[in-house]
């Protein structure tokens, strides 16, 4: 029995009755409760007003149509003009179409009234009315019986303007399908920024006409079409979703020189890239064919990708190869640059200039920042707050994606409280605007198209709400609570974020019967990004590794830890010997125990499994450990001597890393072999 399962089927005992449970995620700016319920029939048609274009019809059909699916009610899906229904049930009034080319000034604000007898959806924009209806969809409850809409007053609107999702598509190739559902599950939350991030040492990945070779050498024959990039372009707009491409430049581009090499500031010969890191191939800034190329290059993309940003990247060049070619040190001595860094300065002032004549913006990481350049260009944060808090001050906009990096496998719970502006932020109010929002960023060492989704998914969504609502929605249980069911929404569009885990399980053990190596996968995360990294230079992990053992079929923070943990703390909280806590870390205790001889046999005869075989045996170990601990708790018994010490030795030996697994379940476990020993229990959750 796992607590996860139990803990589900108690929220969805609440819907028995026709009361508003609150699972909207993001929260609303504005929100209250009415009396009554619509329940959701035939005659549940949408009708729009005084203004409508095909975005805003295609929105309201795919809505409708999504509404239908899950309620299995026949509701009509095309949409009808009000002169059509002589009492509308559901009414949509927008203003007018919003920008042509969105931007961050988009006014994404909407209203939505529920009330028994009718649904008024109203916002300035197409973009608002999309937010509004996927609230609608969230908002769909049922009894054992039907299903129906509470009566809701909603005003709303975000905290930020650019709530985005970086994919890096560079290290592994990611096809169109994972980019359309990845762009669903954002409007579905509200993000409005795709960073799509199409080159790196490692791959090449947007065809150039103009520069055929790009794709031709440097990308094995993964790249977009510029007409599957319209496509997503297309996609996404269709969405209320902006696309922004990232050209990582003047370093990370070893993937350029392979057909380009005279861009290069050393001589080749050049290849593609298999390890991941930091190399010294970079663009050569101080001939004046590096920028005719790069006018060329961004014009051509600048008439595929409409949006006002372009992302260049800007990040981790070493200067090496600018150190040791003399003409580059000559050229730097000639025009005063003092280091590298200066020299990089001077790149960027440069193709800045190549991105205002076609009317883009610049964006770069936090390295681009440099004195002189205009404070045109935007700043986004990998090194933290305080970075992005200091080009504030000298008035540049900026993003933050510091603390919401995917790939360090952290929980959703220490993303969502990482804050663009925290509360502690000493920026003038004018300073602040200066601040736009955030970005999760999914880096793709270590995903490929079948992971990728339980790397980006439902984590993603806790962002999303980070960047939306209030600073003061922060109740992490809370958060929790609903991402759960947001999650079960997400999946429904088509991802493989909860589904993933089974299929590879099934893959790795070669049965069906994977029922108690579940217990077991349960309980096990992948290791950190650094875990990972390292094991990544000891066993010369490369691009072309497959991603295709436990740790890749595992999700970064499961369902099961935070419930696990919840389900302890309120057993410390009470620790009666007869409590339905205790009752259940009994039987969760106990199968963790049964599980080991079985599942380190099913583990000992997969290759793939072999090498994490211990983990079965830990956590048999734990689990006597959490028998023995509540037993102590129960009887108000004193362990014998040496009984903490020998427990700990155990933790400490599970904490590590193996197979790049770790378990999600150490502090719980602290927690309880702590309290048995008499030590506070409150002190231990802390």
């Amino acid at each position: 029995m796992l607590v996860s399962s139990s803990a589900l089927c108690e929220a969805q005992s609440s819907h028995s009755t026709f009361t508003f449970h609150n699972t909207l995620m993001p929260e609303p700016s504005s929100l209250q409760a009415g009396k009554g319920y619509l329940v959701l029939t035939p005659q549940f048609a949408a009708t729009t007003g005084k203004f409508h274009d095909p975005r805003l019809d295609h929105a309201i059909e795919r809505a409708m149509s999504q509404l239908k699916q899950e309620t299995g009610v026949l509701i009509p899906v095309d949409v009808q003009s009000a002169s059509e229904v002589s009492h509308p049930v559901f009414s949509i009034s927008v203003d007018g179409p919003g920008e042509k080319v969105q931007s961050v000034d988009e006014n994404e604000s909407y209203s939505l009234t529920v009330t028994s007898q009718s649904v008024h959806l109203q916002a300035a924009t197409d973009v608002g009315a999309m937010h509004g209806l996927q609230t609608l969809l969230q908002l769909v409850q049922h009894t054992d019986t039907q299903y129906f809409l509470p009566a809701v007053t909603i005003h709303d609107s975000p905290r930020f303007p650019w709530r985005g999702l970086m994919l890096d598509c560079s290290r592994h190739f990611e096809p169109i399908p994972v980019i359309k559902r990845t762009l669903d599950a954002m409007a579905a939350v509200k993000m409005n920024v795709f960073h799509w991030h199409l080159s790196d040492d490692q791959g090449f990945r947007i065809q150039s006409k103009a520069f055929p070779l790009l794709t031709q050498r440097g990308s094995d024959g993964d790249f977009y079409t510029q007409a599957q990039a319209r496509e997503i372009v297309a996609y996404a707009r269709a969405r209320g979703i902006r696309v922004v491409p990232e050209f990582d430049m003047p370093g990370h581009t070893s993937s350029w020189f392979v057909g380009y090499p005279n861009l290069a500031s050393a001589s080749g010969p050049f290849h593609i890239e298999r390890h991941f890191g930091v190399f010294d191939p970079v663009m050569d800034p101080t001939r004046a064919s590096t920028y005719v190329f790069l006018d060329k290059f961004i014009a051509e993309m600048a008439s595929i990708f409409p949006d006002p940003y372009m992302h260049i990247g800007g990040d981790e060049n070493n200067g090496v190869e600018w150190k040791h070619n003399p003409r580059i040190q000559a050229f730097m001595r000639a025009h005063n640059l003092k280091g590298t860094a200066a020299l990089q300065a001077y790149f960027n002032r440069r193709l800045l200039k190549i991105l205002q004549k076609y009317h883009k913006h610049m964006i770069g990481w936090d390295e681009v920042l440099a004195p002189g350049l205009p404070t045109d260009v935007m700043i986004q944060s990998w090194r933290g707050y305080d970075s992005l808090a200091s080009a504030a001050r000298k008035g540049y906009t900026g993003i933050l994606s510091s603390g919401y990096y995917l790939d360090s496998m952290q929980t959703a719970a220490e993303h969502y409280a990482v804050d663009p502006i925290p509360s502690s932020s000493t920026l003038t109010p004018e300073q602040r605007k200066r601040i736009l929002g955030g970005e999760a960023c999914m880096w793709g060492e270590y995903v490929n198209s079948n992971i990728i989704d339980s790397r980006v998914w439902p984590i993603t969504a806790a962002i999303a709400e980070r960047l939306w609502s209030a600073q003061s929605v922060n109740n992490v249980n809370d958060m929790y609570r609903r991402l759960r069911v947001e999650s079960l929404r997400i999946e429904a569009l088509g991802l493989t974020q909860i589904s993933q885990e089974d299929a590879s399980l099934r893959q790795l053990a070669g049965t069906q019967k994977i029922t108690q190596l579940k217990v077991l996968a349960a309980t096990l995360e992948p290791a950190t990004f650094d875990q990972r990294d390292q094991y990544t230079l000891q066993h010369n992990v490369t691009q072309q590794t497959p991603l295709d053992h436990l740790v890749d079929a595992l999700r970064p923070d499961p369902p099961f830890r935070h419930d696990f943990e919840q389900l302890v703390q309120r057993y410390l909280d009470h620790p009666d010997a007869n409590s339905k806590q205790n009752q259940r870390l009994r039987m969760l205790m106990e199968t963790w125990v049964t599980q080991q001889d079985r599942v380190s046999e099913q583990m000992r005869h997969s290759p793939r499994l072999a090498p994490a075989q211990i983990r079965s045996v830990q956590l048999g170990q734990m689990g006597s450990m959490g028998l023995q601990a509540i037993g102590y708790l129960g009887t108000g018994k004193t362990p014998p001597p040496g009984w903490e010490a020998a427990q700990v030795a155990l933790l400490k030996q599970a904490a590590e890393p193996i197979d790049l697994t770790r378990f999600d379940i150490m502090k719980p476990m602290q927690m309880l072999v702590e309290a048995a020993s008499g030590k506070h229990a409150a002190a231990a959750a802390h």
